[in-house]
């Protein structure tokens, strides 16, 4: 399908994007049902994002995604903010209003980690999680566990000054039955986890802990807190298998990485933009494509 000038486009916004996976999953999803669009990465440097925004709006650009480091910074220059997205605080997609009214934020990172967990067979509702790191991932992915029903989530930090402030904002943001369903923790107490049985913890590794070139690095070494670990979600997806993952494995659990919460919350996103659904078949289509990059 050629560009012409009925051709709506999208993009994504960060510093750096030159890694970003998301043109693939966009242009596969806007071929498979015939949309017209086309998606491309800018970067956007550091005190340009405000100048960025109102340059796409004045261009016509139907909708972004943000990606890092502007997910939190970019709430202050939007028209509205989805109630989502502003508890977490946390925006990574954003859609153009009618004229003259701006972009609206949302959050589309925690609904695609919602259903690539529960596609591995994970059960948030009622279980106890382990969320490694505090930072804004940590934060959203605390949000998301306390409202799928987690039962306990453990929130561990180096800082654990920050991990507190965080638990509070779950904790207050919730019924009374959940009001303290987070712990905050240092990362040095973790030995306090280890009373639990085997195999008895969801742990969701939210730091960039692992990414080249630390491939080795891990938040944990301690074989006896992998012992206790049922699921390991590790968001990063590249390297394809972290040293987080292969510990939960060797240990007896199952683990995963990121791509398949990369694939939805883009998936969600094109759906936000387009009016449209996304069918099981693109979906796993454009998986397989994601997947060669990295097997």
């Amino acid at each position: 399908m050629g560009i012409n000038g009925k051709t709506k486009v999208y993009g994504i916004i960060g510093d750096p994007v030159e890694h970003t996976l998301s043109p693939l999953i966009h242009g596969i999803a806007a071929d498979a049902l015939g949309i017209d669009m086309v998606y491309v990465p800018f970067h956007v440097a550091a005190g340009c994002l405000e100048a960025a925004l109102k340059g796409a709006y004045g261009l016509n650009i139907q909708g972004l995604n943000v990606t890092v480091p502007y997910k939190s910074a970019v709430i202050p220059f939007l028209a509205k903010v989805d109630r989502t997205a502003m508890a977490v605080g946390s925006v990574n997609t954003l859609v153009r209003g009618a004229c003259g009214e701006g972009f609206t934020g949302y959050n589309t990172d925690m609904g695609g980690l919602r259903r690539a967990m529960k596609e591995d067979g994970i059960e948030l509702r009622d279980a106890q999680v382990i969320i490694l790191g505090a930072g804004g991932v940590g934060r959203a992915v605390a949000f998301m566990c306390a409202d799928s029903g987690a039962q306990k989530i453990y929130l561990l930090n180096r800082n654990g000054a920050k991990a507190e402030a965080v638990a509070a904002q779950v904790n207050g943001s919730h019924s009374a039955g959940a009001g303290d369903c987070v712990t905050a923790m240092g990362l040095a107490e973790y030995p306090k986890l280890l009373a639990g049985a085997a195999n008895s913890y969801i742990v969701i590794q939210c730091t960039s802990v692992g990414l080249a070139p630390g491939v080795d690095d891990v938040v944990i070494e301690d074989s006896d807190f992998y012992r206790r670990v049922k699921y390991g979600y590790d968001l990063i997806y590249t390297p394809w298998e972290t040293r987080f993952m292969r510990l939960v494995k060797e240990n007896g659990g199952m683990a995963y990485n990121g791509l398949k919460m990369l694939l939805y919350q883009g998936v969600e996103a094109f759906e936000l933009w387009n009016g449209c659904q996304v069918t099981k078949k693109i979906e796993d289509q454009i998986y397989r494509r994601l997947c060669e990059r990295f097997k």
